[in-house]
């Protein structure tokens, strides 16, 4: 997810580490940190790679800086990613917002539609934080109160998402 975080942002503007890194954090949250020990190696990876350019230029006020930029090879591994997104970034929330913040670089709708179709194909298979007898519990079926209240808001999220999905998914599918 971090590369693919990388990837997205330099395909809107080039960056320097720090920026790069603020715009990765503020897209987590506080969920998922990213710390220069993974965000650097995996810089030079893609540096490394041919995905990434780098440049330097003076500081505004200090050591130059080095500015990261996005090659062709980049912009294509991006959209490779986009179009088939890993179960685990279909799956997981977090991940799936990371997909999704990047997904209008994809320039086919219809591409954009099937990656969306799969989150709601995954929203639409019944699950729960809770089982018994390998059965989903339902929220109206536990006396827990804190579970209940899980269960009331991963229902009323859920619910949202599938309604956005849905609408969302009409719209990138109608002619143009």
């Amino acid at each position: 997810m971090l590369e693919l975080s990388i990837l997205g942002f330099l395909a809107e503007e080039p960056l320097h580490g720090y920026e790069l890194k603020e715009r990765i954090k503020a897209l987590n949250g506080h969920v998922r940190p990213v710390s220069d020990g993974a965000l650097y190696p995996a810089i030079t990876r893609l540096v490394t790679a041919g995905k990434l350019g780098q440049h330097t230029e003076p500081g505004s006020s200090a050591a130059p800086r080095r500015m990261l930029s996005l090659t062709g090879q980049g912009r294509e591994d991006l959209l490779e990613r986009l179009r088939r997104p890993k179960q685990a970034e279909i799956t997981d929330q977090v991940r799936f917002n990371t997909v999704l913040a990047f997904l209008r670089h994809l320039p086919d709708p219809r591409e954009q539609a099937a990656v969306l179709q799969r989150r709601l194909d995954f929203l639409t298979t019944p699950a729960s934080f809770f089982y018994r007898d390998g059965e989903p519990v339902r929220a109206e079926e536990t006396d827990d109160l804190f579970r209940q209240g899980i269960l009331r808001v991963a229902r009323a999220t859920g619910e949202a998402e599938r309604a956005w999905l849905t609408e969302a998914i009409s719209l990138l599918r109608q002619p143009s």
